[in-house]
């Protein structure tokens, strides 16, 4: 059934599903000051009109949550146009609505919401909202809607002044959706009614801030009956109309053209769908069985099967022709041709993290939040790598990739466990029945079938609790409850027995809630009037984007709910509901404010303490953000061997420590709650370094050193010294050159790092010089010795005591041939002789071994190795 509001709608609002990821970023509002100075350095370097030019490209603006920042990708040249470190965003989950002209952001660490303007780049309007999962902006042309699913409002804001534009417009809470669809209407779905509606946006006025013309405010002007109420919803806005995938009943709804089609989808576990599709065709990806479903004119026309294993697809993308899927365990998107047939695999970073795909701009952005690198497809499905990193825009270098985790062992899959607390309260000619989550037990619930009085209501997974109205005042029911997955229906839990009576207290007039800091969350309200009757208890409820859930009963007037039970970091509205001595129960109350429960962080994790190599007594340090449980993480606590500091990176240095220290190495990180548990792990400054000597050799003018060096953690240069010579080089072997032949040296090897130095020696000497003597063989009848002469004791080379040629200090003749240990050169009387027909002429004498220490010429001695005289020492 379709309505047609023509006024302005006093129904409740719709929230967004929950969601541990938001589409696109969003930089805290604190820090956009920083952004635009950011921006000023590589844009506000055109004119002004160039700017507005400059913004109507085809461009988005991605999120880097590793550096913190925004970068603005040109979809034409694949290229960052503008990029810049958002230090008061740093790890922060970033939302981002964006149009050619505007952003709207919002940080969901601190809610708040601001509006700036491209052409100008400037901000024109902050405002706030409450933090945490449960709220989202969403932007067409120049109509802006802040939509908070917990508490069911939808509020139109003038984007100029982020000022309220007439009335908001109200759904029950728990509403799920609001995005707009091609032609401007937003579209939310209601899971408690079972309905999906359109908004449109009212005039805006002509001064930012100012009353819209005739006080007009934005209108629910379309609503249809999609599903049965409480059926778990999810919304995609189409080019014109809305898809919306009831999740219990396995079927997919589409409105266009106030027509509504239903198809059947043969799926065994839940269903996802982008928040925007493209095209006529929608598809729904099913994580858990890795296949999608493609959805036309009301049929399942196709389906394929994502590769890979594991239930981490995100919902598939129709673009240009082809189906995109991004399975963010292995950081890989599929793509895959109008008849479901693979025909690219874009590997990008190839880490595990959260994928975004979105088209823009006639170009299909994927952006991997934790990776330096993003791609952009064409209408041509051609695909290119972009680096939000780009040094020449900004400068630096992505932090180093840490290895992928292992694959999660993967968990034994059964029937869902029974539900947990299953209740009744009776109310008039009513009964109100919840219940605790079952164990999925490996499956995703797809939902709760809930038996009784002759009814049978299928509940999402969810929305555990529901209404059972048409019953008898006076007779007693009970009700049965079981959950149902992939692998078929669980076992039930029976509720307790109720009466239905027409004797029903009063619900609470108000309800408070807040959440405190150790976790939990106190919920009070004021006591309610039993109408005759005593109050015996009071149950209270807590309602989340698209979620509802049992949260406690109480005898009292308040109810603390323990630490845990609520999601930290999502929105949640209470209501409760009065219960009589009788065990009849009231209507519920009116919903109480938001609150987002907290706690103090978890620890760091990956937490890594390294040696630094080229500084003395320090080490670096290095962690994974720890788990911020509904605050942002404002700093983290460092101790180092008993010296404390705080940073709010993720890493630091400390110095001041001791070489060769071991140290132990604590962080704790800081929210709002207070500090969380700490990690610890080791570290080692680095030391001076440590030479073991392993061998030596030597010729005769060097001599050779084997060594091996512990660094001590630093980076050595090492170096080897003997006689006044050095080598230096390699820290394993050197060799120390330019040495005396047979001479006894100690080689000191010494290595060097940031902390001192480390030696060692090694004795070893040099190889003795040999030459042999050579008797001279003249020209033709020229005799200049004897040697040919056949005369006893003169068939030899002269030796003699001193560097001449005197019969008083000749020692005697050596044989030719003699080989004879060199010690010394010494310059003397000049000597020649033909050796081999080669005149050999010197005034150097060669001190040699023959009958003690005495002198031959070295023209009549030839040393080995090369006849170098220059190898001998000077006598």
């Amino acid at each position: 059934m379709a309505t047609i509001d023509d006024g302005t709608s006093t129904g409740a609002e719709a929230p967004a599903p929950r969601s541990r990821r938001m589409r696109g970023g969003l930089v805290t509002v604190g820090t956009v000051a920083a952004l635009l100075a950011a921006m000023g350095l590589t844009v506000l370097g055109l004119g002004a009109s160039d700017n507005a030019v400059a913004n109507y490209d085809a461009s988005s603006w991605l999120w880097s949550t590793t550096r913190s920042e925004m970068a603005r990708v040109n979809g034409v040249t694949a290229r960052v146009d503008t990029r810049m470190e958002v230090p008061g965003g740093r790890r922060h989950q970033m939302q981002v609505a964006q149009t050619d002209r505007l952003l709207i952001l919002r940080d969901l660490n601190t809610g708040q919401v601001s509006s700036l303007d491209l052409a100008t780049l400037q901000i024109t309007a902050t405002t706030p909202t409450a933090p945490g999962f449960g709220v989202s902006v969403a932007l067409h042309e120049n109509g802006a809607f802040v939509v908070d699913a917990v508490q069911g409002i939808v509020r139109q804001l003038d984007p100029r002044a982020l000022t309220p534009v007439g009335e908001p417009v109200r759904f029950p809470p728990g509403i799920t959706g609001g995005a707009f669809d091609g032609t401007g209407r937003l579209w939310v779905a209601v899971p408690s009614e079972g309905t999906v509606s359109a908004v449109t946006a009212a005039e805006l006025p002509e001064t930012p801030g100012g009353a819209p013309p005739g006080g007009l405010s934005p209108k629910r002007v379309e609503t249809y009956e999609v599903a049965e109420p409480s059926h778990e919803l999810v919304v995609s806005t189409l080019d014109d109309g809305v898809a919306v995938l009831d999740r219990t009943s396995a079927s997919l709804v589409t409105v266009q053209a106030g027509r509504t089609e239903r198809a059947d989808l043969a799926i065994s576990a839940p269903g996802s769908l982008p928040p925007r599709t493209s095209g006529p065709q929608v598809p729904v990806t099913v994580p858990g069985e890795r296949k999608v479903h493609v959805v036309r004119d009301g049929a399942d026309v196709r389906q394929f099967t994502v590769p890979g294993a594991g239930d981490g697809l995100s919902p598939a993308v129709a673009w240009a022709g082809r189906f995109y899927c991004a399975d963010e365990s292995t950081g890989t998107v599929y793509s895959f041709d109008a008849n479901g047939q693979l025909v690219d695999t874009i590997k990008g970073s190839g880490r595990p993290g959260p994928m975004e795909l979105e088209v823009r701009e006639n170009h299909l952005f994927i952006n991997p939040p934790n990776s330096s690198t993003a791609q952009v497809v064409d209408d041509r499905n051609q695909v290119r790598e972009v680096n939000k990193y780009a040094n020449d825009v900004l400068g630096g270098d992505p932090p180093p990739a840490p290895a992928p985790p292992p694959p999660p062992k993967k968990p034994k899959v059964g029937k869902p466990g029974a539900p947990r607390a299953v209740t009744a309260a009776a109310g008039n000619a009513s009964a109100r029945v919840s219940w605790q989550a079952a164990a999925a037990n490996g499956a995703e619930i797809t939902k709760y079938v809930v038996e009784g009085a002759g009814q049978r209501h299928e509940v999402g997974a969810n929305q555990r609790a529901v209404e059972i109205t048409g019953l008898t005042n006076g007779e007693t029911y009970a009700f049965e409850v079981h959950a149902v997955n992939a692998k078929g229906d669980g076992p039930s839990r029976r509720s307790n027995p109720v009466t239905p009576t027409a004797a029903v207290p009063d619900p609470p007039a108000g309800v408070t809630a807040e959440a405190r800091p150790d976790g939990t969350v106190l919920v009070k309200w004021p006591a309610a009037n039993g109408q005759g009757n005593t109050i015996a208890k009071y149950a209270v409820t807590a309602t989340s984007a698209g979620a509802t859930a049992p949260a406690g009963e109480s005898r009292k007037t308040e109810l603390v709910i323990p630490a845990g039970q609520l999601e930290y970091g999502t929105q949640y509205a209470l209501t409760v509901v009065s219960v009589n001595d009788k065990g009849a129960g009231s209507k519920a109350s009116p919903v109480s404010n938001t609150v987002v429960p907290f706690a103090a962080p978890g620890a760091p994790t990956e937490l890594k303490a390294a040696t630094v190599a080229d500084q003395p007594g320090t080490v670096s340090v290095q962690w994974a953000p720890a788990a911020e449980n509904g605050r942002p993480v404002t700093r983290y606590l460092v101790d180092v061997a008993g010296k404390t500091s705080e940073v709010t990176d993720t890493r630091t240095t400390v110095g001041g420590l001791g070489d060769g220290q071991n140290v132990t190495v604590k962080v704790k990180a800081v929210n709002e709650a207070g500090a969380g548990p700490e990690a610890s792990t080791t570290a080692r400054t680095v030391a001076a370094p440590r030479v073991t000597v392993t061998g030596s050799s030597a010729d005769t003018t060097s001599v050779t050193v084997s060594f091996t060096v512990d660094a001590g953690g630093g980076k050595a240069t090492c170096s080897a010294a003997t006689g006044g010579k050095t080598a230096s080089g390699s820290c394993s072997s050197l060799r120390v050159t330019g040495l005396t032949p047979g001479t006894s040296y100690t080689v000191t090897v010494t290595a060097t790092n940031a902390a001192g130095n480390g030696t060692a020696t090694r004795a070893q000497g040099t190889d003795p010089l040999y030459g042999i003597a050579t008797c001279n063989n003249g020209p033709s009848g020229d005799q200049r010795t004897y040697c040919d002469a056949d005369v006893a004791g003169r068939n030899g080379n002269e030796i003699f005591s001193v560097p001449q040629q005197l019969n008083a200090k000749q020692v005697g003749w050596a044989k030719p041939g003699s080989r004879l240990r060199a010690y010394c050169k010494r310059q003397g009387d000049n000597v020649d002789s033909w050796i081999y027909n080669n005149q050999k002429q010197s005034t150097w004498w060669v001190q040699v071994e023959y009958s003690g220490r005495n002198y031959i010429p070295w023209a009549w001695l030839n040393l080995e190795g090369g006849d170098n005289i220059n190898l001998l020492p000077t006598c």
